[in-house]
């Protein structure tokens, strides 16, 4: 077991023996020293893991030997030990970055805590998550194996999330590939459901059925228009694992009314499932009322550039005679554009705002080998998706959109998955190249582990011809073509996909906010 080495400076420091004796025996390695000048020249010679400071000695204060350690050793732990309980006392160390303040006359017990809460907290936190997932891991087993609905599915996925965010939080590797297997699992098990329920949800209105992409508007975000603007903002391709990693960023400035999931439709793709959102209709649906701004699969056209037109007729089919506003950012200098806009929109009854930087962050995952290294699996990706945040003018534009009473929905039009395994399918060169589903005819491949729609009408996908059929890659798979697999395995495994069926695509973040600080 390691041993740590404390550096402890106190002009009192003969009368602290038995402190000192009592962590000695327990494993660790005591310097005394009884002046703050001596604290700082240790430090600066030596390599100590943890410095406690006694806050009033003569000569060299501690405030004073703090400022020159941390000047040392920016990221040196260093417990402020005082008799002094003033705030502007506390108020200084602490904002020198102290681990820790204790108050004398202190107790060893009191010692104890604020050691291992510093050196030990790594180990204890990692062994604490261990023995809870170990004691979750069989609850969420068993759920799994049974027949749950769509509202229990959410639950499952949401807490493996918890659990993956919980072992990222401290670099856990002892039981993320366990974990990792678990959720293997819970995928294969959920896509079986879903083959079993998904037409049944779209003929049968009796059928227990999920909240679904073209009904988000109608009962979610047109309820809430009255009173305040309301301000949709759709994050193209946000997991909802992503939104874990945003929300504390967010709540900074938002109270969060509500966190919901809801499922988006197949295929999981922008094109048919973020279409269905603004149009409040099924593709096939889209395809027969609205053929001038509906673009199909053998159209060179961009498939979403009528999302506004969409919404505008979802609008008056809803009988909402509103000022609202359409705002899609693909770049950074359109988000920084809005940004400085932002005060107009606040006259609007609606103002959507489709932010596309994580389907660019997807895509760019396939082609871009810098993206590719630094988002190699689901942790980095939520890392790197919290970092663009950050920095991003989504967040200056929510930021200023907090300073107003409103009223805010985030969500998205579907997820991705990571993608493991190729699935070998062969098709003529009418067929689409999303990765993740396959439309055509004379679709051709072995097995039965896919989703098949041989009637498309049935799932209300459109019909190109007699023969179209749709063939969907459930779990971690994705599709890859004979004559030139090695090349599709090489390049797309282990990329950020969508299109199919999975947990990550299908189940989704709806979220409804509340301006904290509006003025």
């Amino acid at each position: 077991m390691q041993r740590y080495t404390i550096l402890w400076a106190d002009d009192e420091i003969d009368l602290l023996k038995p402190h000192i004796l009592f962590l000695e025996q327990r494993g660790y390695d005591i310097t005394p020293i009884n002046n703050g000048t001596d604290a700082v020249e240790l430090c600066e010679d030596k390599n100590f893991d943890i410095v406690f400071l006694d806050e009033n000695m003569p000569g060299m204060s501690g405030l004073e030997a703090l400022s020159q350690i941390k000047n040392l050793k920016p990221n040196l732990p260093v417990v402020m030990i005082t008799k002094n309980e003033e705030e502007q006392i506390m108020e200084e160390a602490i904002g020198s970055k102290i681990a820790d303040y204790l108050i004398k006359p202190l107790n060893p017990s009191q010692i104890l805590l604020s050691v291992k809460k510093i050196l030990d907290n790594k180990r204890l936190v990692i062994e604490k998550t261990n023995l809870n997932y170990q004691q979750d891991f069989q609850r969420i087993s068993m759920s799994f194996q049974g027949e749950l609905n769509h509202d229990e599915w959410a639950d499952v996925y949401k807490k493996l999330v918890f659990w993956e965010l919980e072992m990222d939080q401290n670099d856990n590797q002892d039981m993320s590939e366990v974990l990792t297997m678990q959720k293997t699992e819970a995928n294969a098990s959920f896509c079986k459901y879903v083959m079993r329920n998904y037409e049944k949800w779209l003929n049968d209105a009796n059928a227990p059925k999920p909240l679904l992409s073209h009904q988000v508007l109608k009962r979610k975000v047109f309820p809430m228009l009255g009173k305040e603007p309301v301000f949709l903002f759709l994050i193209d391709n946000l997991r909802y694992d992503q939104w874990k990693v945003l929300e504390p960023i967010i709540n900074e400035y938002f109270a969060i009314d509500e966190e919901e999931t809801y499922y988006s439709i197949l295929p999981t793709t922008t094109a048919y499932a973020r279409n269905a959102i603004f149009s409040g209709m099924l593709p096939s649906d889209m395809a027969k009322s609205q053929p001038d701004i509906w673009v199909g699969e053998d159209d060179e056209e961009g498939k979403n550039n009528h999302e506004h037109d969409f919404l505008e007729k979802l609008l008056r089919k809803n009988n909402l005679n509103i000022k609202h506003s359409y705002h899609k950012i693909k770049n950074l200098e359109e988000g920084r554009q809005l940004a400085d806009s932002v005060n107009n929109l606040f006259q609007n009854d609606l103002n959507v705002i489709v932010y596309n930087f994580v389907d660019m962050l997807s895509h760019a995952r396939t082609d871009m080998a810098m993206i590719r290294e630094l988002a190699p699996d689901e942790s980095a990706y939520r890392s790197i998706t919290k970092s663009w945040f950050l920095h991003s003018p989504l967040l200056d534009i929510l930021k200023k959109v907090a300073e107003k009473k409103v009223k805010v929905v985030i969500t998205t039009d579907h997820g991705t998955i990571r993608v493991k395994r190729p699935f070998k399918i062969v098709g003529d060169r009418a067929v689409n190249s999303n990765l993740r589903y396959k439309q055509g005819k004379n679709l051709g491949y072995e097995g039965a582990k896919v989703m098949v729609a041989t009637k498309p009408e049935k799932l209300f996908l459109p019909k190109l011809n007699v023969s179209t059929s749709y063939v969907f890659a459930i779990e971690d798979q994705f599709f890859a073509y004979p004559n030139n697999y090695n090349y599709y395995v090489n390049f797309y495994k282990d990329t950020f996909q969508h299109g199919g069926v999975s947990l990550e695509e299908m189940i989704i973040p709806l979220i409804s906010l509340t301006s904290k600080n509006a003025g």
